[in-house]
């Protein structure tokens, strides 16, 4: 069912905490299957230094925690804002059809982060 970039992110997670004190913190859902996602990320002159995630989710939401955080890391907010669901899946190697709706809870998270960003300025 999943490829081997997808089953290596779920079987070995990267970034799997939380960070106290964030400097930004997000957090996404799916009402239908029940996923939730919470992103975690530190942002030191203007770039992201570091990115965790802690999901209540399937293989495949851990796995989009996973990539997403690799992602993030090194970026500026702008950048990262371009992320949509698509670049995830393309970094996984794609996802069963039935699985899509778990990189765009990670990018929900991730959204929804970056607006508390918005806030702040």
């Amino acid at each position: 069912m999943y490829n081997p970039i997808v089953l290596d992110h779920f079987q070995n997670p990267r970034n799997l905490s939380e960070i106290p004190n964030a400097t930004l913190v997000g957090m996404g859902a799916n009402p239908i299957c029940g996923d939730v996602m919470t992103l975690y990320l530190d942002v030191k002159d203007g770039k992201i230094s570091k990115a965790t995630f802690k999901t209540l989710g399937c293989g495949a939401a851990i796995a989009s925690g996973s990539i997403l955080t690799e992602m993030l890391k090194g970026k500026t907010l702008l950048e990262a804002n371009t992320i949509v669901p698509q670049t995830l899946v393309e970094a996984l190697g794609g996802l069963p059809k039935i699985k899509l709706h778990c990189p765009e809870l990670a990018v929900e998270a991730l959204k929804n982060a970056l607006k508390v960003q918005e806030g702040k300025n």
